[in-house]
């Protein structure tokens, strides 16, 4: 009876050490998703300054954006291919240094075309980055206890995204924005030192490594010829064009050829087989709007604070803050639920609803709208992301092969990433469009503001007239509040396109099979497949040498047994 209190003894002691062990291994992970978060979010206040300044138009801005989704995007499953061929490790050593050192090239930019060729190099390393980070967690900890741990992973995005902003609204005001470029080297050594020191993952079977390049080149054909058509249509040509003709062909041309590819590649970028799983099919659907919703809200928010509301990049960022705030609660509160209870389903068709709602609300606003209003609308979008996008990303590899782990988790994130590079640019293509023509419907109104400033009129229509994006807190009176209007319109009208790609997105959660999620983690479920194969193989190699007579039936043997033992 003295023996029966020692089992769950040690059972909580095994438990607190394969605590103390994941969080040792998540150490250096959680540094270097934080340098990731950091270099992003610390400009995102300060891109309307920075656009201005570099002498960029609203297409310039929008490409800012998308030069580094499209990028993300693309190498996103390319970084997913690569983690289940190579040392994981290492891939996301070399995506840090890869996007440290792009995001420090662009604070030397001199026009927006550096820039968004520097940002485009930043996103190669931030698909490693958001592909291998999801990778490394499967590897480390089981899908049912990953709730566990998103308070610290909620904690790191929390100081990144709101502090970000913070900081870099701060530096732009009162120092010089090119430093928002350079903040995140000293944090990208320490994730590098840190992670090298306290990331150690389990020993993986050697492959020979495969690499699919005719899918890389045509995955990135077809997804830049759409991005570069959606963007420009409209402004540099028509809508039904020559060009439009040509890029669009060529996007369904170097799409077709994708798919002939990767079902005929031994070692396909996207396995196209994992379509069959029903899971896997209903997660992408849903990860398309989720990404439209978080990418092209947030950086069409920060504009609306600048540029609807008159704030300057640091009150910028503290005016997000809401959605931040519902994004960082709702995931870790779900995920302590989805831990406690292994019930996820009824969480993701609640953020479904959630997303459906932030989105048209937010198509609402107007540049006086009450801000607690404003805030409200935020909360709800972030509380819907914060439910759905992590979560969707954990019922993936909980059904996913073992063996394709890394293209499962880069799969859904790719599709994530691309949904938000082609909401972003259609948003913003939407919102450059509709400012164009308020402009143009209040050309009389706007010139007899101006004409009423006397001598100061004339620097202000050339500034209106030069066709980058005016700094519409610099404006005086009587403009300000005519472009403050102008661009609340336009950008409440670029999130109406969001909605009903939030429908599609809950409607795909609600047909999502409900499997309960594994306690076993990537490494544990490749050993169970291991010991199963031996298994297999020793049954089938018995069965081999019985039917060749090189080893008695064992039931044969057993009745002879019992008959030499048996009375006669």
């Amino acid at each position: 009876m003295a023996t029966s209190p020692a089992v769950p003894t040690v059972a909580a002691a095994e438990e607190q050490r394969q605590h103390r062990r994941v969080l040792q291994a998540l150490t250096g992970l959680l540094l270097g998703m934080f340098v990731s978060m950091l270099a992003s979010t610390v400009v995102s206040t300060s891109l309307p300054v920075i656009v201005h300044d570099l002498g960029g138009d609203q297409a310039a801005f929008t490409w800012v954006i998308t030069a580094t989704l499209l990028t993300t995007a693309i190498s996103t499953p390319i970084w997913g291919k690569l983690a289940d061929l190579f040392n994981r490790k290492l891939l996301i050593q070399i995506a840090i240094v890869i996007f440290v050192l792009a995001t420090a090239a662009a604070g030397f930019s001199q026009d927006p075309g550096t820039l968004i060729a520097f940002r485009a190099v930043q996103g190669i390393g931030a698909g490693g980055l958001a592909a291998l980070s999801q990778v490394i967690m499967a590897d480390i900890i089981s899908p049912r206890e990953r709730g566990r741990y998103m308070g610290l992973f909620g904690a790191v995005m929390a100081v990144a995204t709101v502090g970000g902003p913070l900081l870099g609204g701060f530096i732009t005001d009162t120092i010089d924005w090119r430093w928002n470029f350079f903040i995140a080297l000293p944090f990208a050594v320490a994730a590098l030192i840190m992670m090298q020191r306290t990331l150690h993952l389990p020993a993986r079977p050697k492959q020979k490594a495969r690499i699919d390049y005719f899918g890389i080149v045509l995955l990135s054909t077809a997804v830049s010829l759409l991005l570069v058509w959606v963007t420009n249509a409209g402004t540099d040509y028509d809508w039904w064009s020559l060009q439009t003709v040509l890029m669009v062909g060529g996007a369904l041309l170097a799409a077709v050829l994708f798919v002939i590819v990767e079902l005929r590649s031994k070692e396909p970028l996207v396995p196209l087989t994992m379509f069959r799983n029903r899971t896997f099919t209903l997660a992408v659907i849903a990860s398309i709007s989720i990404g439209i919703a978080m990418f092209g809200t947030s950086v069409f928010l920060s504009q609306y604070m600048q540029m609807a509301r008159g704030a300057t990049p640091t009150e910028a960022g503290l005016m997000t803050i809401p959605m931040i705030a519902g994004l960082l609660i709702a995931s870790i509160v779900i995920g302590g639920l989805v831990t406690k209870h292994g019930h996820w389903k009824p969480y993701l068709v609640v953020g479904g609803v959630l997303l459906i709602a932030g989105s048209y609300l937010l198509s609402t606003i107007h540049y006086d709208t009450n801000f607690v209003l404003v805030s409200l609308y935020m909360f709800l979008l972030g509380a819907g992301v914060g439910m759905t996008m992590q979560n969707l990303v954990l019922i993936v590899q909980n059904t996913a092969k073992p063996t394709e782990i890394g293209v499962a988790s880069s799969g859904v994130t790719f599709f994530r990433s691309l949904g938000g590079t082609i909401g972003v640019s259609v948003m913003g293509a939407a919102l450059a469009s509709s400012a164009t023509n308020l402009v143009a419907a209040r050309t009389d109104v706007i010139s007899a503001a101006v004409i009423s400033l006397g001598e100061k009129g004339a620097a202000v229509a050339e500034q209106l007239q030069s066709g980058a994006i005016p700094n519409v807190a610099q404006l005086p009176e009587a403009v300000r509040v005519i472009f403050e209007d102008i661009y609340a319109q336009a950008i409440a009208n670029s999130f109406l396109i969001a909605v009903p790609l939030a429908v599609i997105s809950l409607i795909a959660i609600v047909f999502l099979p409900n499997n309960p999620l594994t306690r076993m983690t990537t490494s544990e479920r490749v050993s169970a497949s291991e010991a199963d194969l031996a298994t297999v193989s020793t049954a089938e190699g018995m069965e081999a040498l019985t039917a060749t007579g090189e080893v008695a039936r064992p039931d044969a043997a057993a009745t002879r047994s019992a008959e030499a033992g048996s009375p006669r």
